[in-house]
Formats: structure tokens, sequence, C-alpha cells
């Protein structure tokens, strides 16, 4: 898969500080592409009814501690600072996620666990390797870490393509859980800087779709070309098409975006920084 479509000649020179790693990139568009493995999503499918909730309080204190907005509108995490007590404590929070009995909870306290780990065990991953430049350095021949199965739930080990492609995209089919897990990128919707609750969802979800459409990373005009995001094409399926991510777009544009979008009823080309969103 290539970084740039439709008008690549007028679009590639703008565009060559835009992040590519090959391997990585046709590892994660193959994975985006393909249907979602409904025989492990099966085994999540079933909920129950505990009242209790999952403590996320950690997560809650970790994240006021090493991630901040930056003044360009990406949060930041201070992956360097994560180190001695600190380091501990988020290992600590990822297995005590791990020891939950996931599948007796309601859909809303599931959806917010998953998230939340996910984000969590990608941090985690960062913090083992740092430093390093970007996810992509992480694995075998630049792949990343998406595939390792180093996580394990009710007795499942399971990877982060696993938590994202098997899990909560075909049993929530909701498109903004693009836009609340994080790859520790650049060109990646904000870490958020608190942790998902069931509580709070909706809420949460709305401000992660409206904070990244209305981002640069997600649609610019690079020589009066319509950029997007490569997460766009990466999972144009499951908004439709071009014109149903445009369709969606414009519904949580301000004006300044919908200025940029237009009434364009396709995109020229896409776009992904895989720096890691670490302070500059």
């Amino acid at each position: 898969m290539q970084t740039l479509h439709h008008h690549a000649p007028t679009l590639g020179k703008t565009l060559t500080r835009i992040l590519w790693t090959g391997a990585a990139g046709l590892a994660l568009a193959t994975t985006a592409c393909s249907a979602p493995e409904a025989q492990l999503a099966a085994e999540w499918e079933q909920s129950g009814s505990r009242a209790d909730v999952i403590n996320h309080d950690e997560w809650d204190a970790l994240l006021s501690e090493v991630a901040t907005m930056g003044d360009d509108g990406i949060v930041r995490v201070d992956y360097a600072a994560i180190e001695g007590d600190l380091a501990d404590r988020l290992d600590a929070y990822v297995a005590a996620l791990e020891d939950v009995t996931i599948t007796e909870y309601p859909r809303d306290e599931q959806f917010a666990y998953w998230v939340n780990l996910y984000n969590a065990a990608t941090v985690q991953v960062i913090v083992e390797n740092y430093p390093v430049d970007s996810i992509t350095d992480i694995g075998v021949l630049g792949l990343g870490p998406w595939k390792d199965q180093f996580l394990t739930v009710e007795g499942r080990e399971l990877s982060l393509d696993d938590v994202e492609h098997t899990i909560l995209r075909p049993i929530w089919q909701d498109v903004r859980i693009h836009y609340a897990v994080n790859c520790a990128s650049i060109g990646c919707p904000n870490l958020a800087l608190r942790a998902y609750r069931s509580d709070r969802l909706e809420e949460m979800l709305e401000q992660a779709a409206t904070g990244f459409v209305n981002h640069p990373r997600a649609f610019s005009r690079q020589d009066g070309e319509l950029v997007a995001s490569q997460i766009f094409e990466w999972y144009q399926s499951d908004w439709g098409d071009e014109e149903d991510v445009l369709d969606h777009a414009r519904e949580y544009a301000n004006e300044d975006t919908a200025s940029v979008i237009g009434d364009a009823d396709a995109i020229d080309g896409y776009a992904y920084d895989w720096s890691l969103n670490e302070p500059s």
C-alpha cells in the first residue's frame, strides 16, 4: 500500500516528510483491510451483569504525570520519565487488567476496559523498548509489536491486533474506536488524557472524534489537494467508502475543517506520521 493515491505526483514533494515504514505499513494495512476473525470475537461476545466497575484510577494517575497536550494539539507522552516506580505502576495496572474476568461485565464496562488495556499496553511496549524513534522500530523486520501476543485475558493470549481488530471492531462496530485506541505515533488520534469509563463513553468518544477530525493530521490541503489521515484509508470499509468518510467528517467538522473539505466527494491523497508521540 502506498502513502499517496490519486494525485501522487502533485503531492509527493510536499509529503516527503511523512513517515511510512514499508514492512510495518504493509503489515498494518493487511490487518486493517482484512475481515475481523469471527472465531476469536465470538469468545468475547458474552457480557455479564456485574454491578461493580473496574478500577482505572491508576491509569488516570499515570496519564496525569506523563501525558500532556502540546501547543500543536497533539498529546505527547514522556516515555523517558516512565522508569522506576512509574514503570512498576504501569506494569501493575496492566497486570491488574489481565486478572479481570471481563466477560462478567456489561458491554460499556467491557468497552472501556479494552480501550484502556490497549492504550496502557502500547505505552508499556514503548517503555520496554525505549529509546525508539517510532513504534515501527519495535519487532522483527520493522513489523511493529501489534501481532505479538504478550497479553493474557481469561487464559487467552492476545495481541494488540487481537484487541482492536477481533474484539473492539467486530463486536462494537463503532468507527469512533479508531479515535480511542492510540498507537504511540504523531499521526494517530490523541491518547486520551484520562481513562475511559463506562459512565462517560459517549462523551469521550464524541470528544475524540471531534478532536481528531478537526486537526490537520486528519484533513488538510497540500498544493490544493485534499489529504486525509491514512487511518481513513486503512479502515475505510468501517465507514463505507470515501464519500462516507467525508460525510462522517462533515458531521464533526468545525468551520475551518469544513472549509478544508469543501464540497469534495473524493480524497486526493493519504498521509501518516509514524514518529513517536513524545515531547519534541
